[in-house]
């Protein structure tokens, strides 16, 4: 087992770094060339990476340290590495899509979590790999390299936030930006052992992804989409929600800023505990096949809650199985129209489940339907969520399973249809409660497996903190993939983590 302390610079937190290079105890510039040497010693094998931005990060480190030193303060994230995702647009760097279609295309502005992180200092590594237009929820695409899980190089990372989770996880970057429309932060926060955090809808504003009607395929997800953290700690998590929360008139969905301290939620939230609070534990949802690595791993990992003094009680949500409108929620937020005009052009070079989804003659009741089902277990969750504080579940139904597929076939030896192994999440995105998975422990063979904690709508604050105290009980974050390198790239990487 690797350990933080094996892993030099690389194993610093972004919390760590932040402050290091703000009491000078290391350059913006020293860390930015660890990080770099750290992409160069593994991602050719790992594939987190689909545009390195190596000038860019010199030249947002030099900025940081001559801001230092001239009096000024950067920003809370200056000189911390961040990798970002290839579906959030970047200007003046490549944002392909995981796609032919968008092969060449160079955004002329930037996302608006792209342009918070870049004021609050933060330097941009690169931007990472995804699924075609991130319609799956594994790592492969028609025109780049698959990703790899690094504690597995032969299994997938997940998806469709799959490059940002295998930056984060080998510490080629200790934050990272994911999407979550359907799962796709937690999802391969769950199969690489990080945590990964969905805030309640519109705490991140989101442009151009999802609203600018002129890309088709990007203009995807509208609803159900969110952009959010991947990181290592809870603690590093906050701090990254602390610069991407709060309105934008770009985001009519975007909501108020003020109603939760990103920062305090955990350091008073776990000052006061967990006494007194009402915890669900659902182990199925009622419905799910589960892997039983999974089930035996999270059912101790739940006892973690208990011993800070909640009650835990095993309950299941009551809601319809919704797994049959999952894709039909998905396309009627996208312009079919315009991706079947992609399709008429580049078939023969987009991913075949894509074709299909594009292709099938959908109907307006199917859609109807969904959004009916949809309110349905909206109003199911909430009046669930009334007699409990937080509902834990596991993150996914499997571990990793091998690159290549959408998923795995079987769960317990049961036949399964596609979106099973997901079933914990993408229900969230319809309520758009606020959920974070984090490491619960790891099946016996080694691999991780992620634990959910979701909220009631706009309790990100109480997912935060719960989260937190997890943490210091089952501090798995300290684990780390065997990489079979060494690198840290740098000459003070033990005073920085000491």
């Amino acid at each position: 087992m690797t350990t933080a302390s094996d892993t030099g610079l690389a194993g610093a937190s972004a919390v760590e770094i932040a402050s290091s290079i703000r009491t000078g105890k290391v350059t913006a510039a020293e860390v930015v060339e660890s990080a770099l040497a750290r992409v160069d010693a593994l991602d050719g094998s790992l594939h987190a990476f689909v545009e390195r931005t190596d000038a860019m990060a010199r030249a947002q480190a030099a900025e940081v340290d001559a801001a230092f030193a001239r009096g000024d303060d950067p920003g809370p994230l200056a000189g911390v590495p961040i990798a970002i995702k290839d579906l959030i647009a970047t200007a003046g760097v490549p944002t392909r899509n995981g796609t032919v279609v968008y092969g060449d295309w160079i955004p002329d502005e930037d996302d608006i979590v792209v342009e918070r992180v870049k004021n609050a200092g933060a330097v941009i590594l690169g931007k990472t790999t995804v699924p075609e237009f991130g319609y799956s929820a594994v790592g492969h695409n028609p025109v780049s390299p698959t990703a790899r899980n690094p504690w597995n190089p032969e299994l997938t990372p997940g998806g469709s936030s799959a490059g940002s989770a295998v930056a984060v996880a080998t510490g080629m970057s200790p934050l990272a930006l994911g999407s979550d429309g359907g799962g796709s932060v937690r999802i391969p926060a769950s199969l690489c052992g990080l945590v990964g955090f969905k805030a309640s809808m519109g705490r991140v504003p989101l442009y151009p992804g999802c609203r600018d009607e002129r890309f088709p395929g990007m203009s995807s997800w509208e609803t159900i989409e969110h952009i959010g953290p991947m990181t290592r700690t809870v603690a590093d998590t906050a701090l990254l929600m602390s610069v991407l929360a709060g309105p934008d008139p770009r985001d009519r969905h975007s909501l108020p800023a003020g109603d939760v301290d990103w920062l305090g939620a955990i350091s008073e939230g776990p000052a006061r505990g967990l006494a007194g609070k009402r915890i669900a534990y659902s182990a199925d949802l009622g419905y799910l096949p589960v892997d039983p690595r999974v089930r035996s791993t999270v059912a101790a990992a739940v006892e973690a809650f208990e011993k800070l003094g909640a009650t835990v009680v095993e309950a299941d949500p009551g809601i319809d199985d919704p797994r049959p409108y999952i894709w039909p929620i998905v396309m009627a937020d996208s312009d079919l129209v315009g991706m079947r005009g992609l399709v008429a052009r580049h078939r023969d070079r987009m991913s075949p489940h894509l074709v299909e989804l594009i292709e099938r003659p959908w109907t307006a009741e199917e859609f109807t339907t969904a959004q009916m089902m949809r309110k349905r277990v909206v109003n199911q969750l909430w009046r669930f969520m009334r007699n409990y504080d937080l509902l834990v579940t596991p993150s996914l139904a499997v571990p990793a399973f091998p690159i290549g597929i959408q998923g795995p076939e079987l769960i317990d030896g049961r036949m399964v249809d596609s979106g099973s192994w997901l079933g914990f999440l993408n229900i969230f995105n319809w309520t758009g409660q606020p959920a974070i998975s984090v490491p619960a422990g790891f099946t016996g063979d080694g691999l991780p497996v992620g634990l959910q904690i979701v909220g009631p709508h706009l309790g990100d604050a109480e997912v935060l903190a719960a989260a937190a105290l997890f943490e210091q009980e089952r501090p798995w974050h300290s684990r780390w993939p065997e990489l079979g390198a060494s690198t840290t790239g740098g000459t003070r990487e033990d005073d920085l983590i000491r």
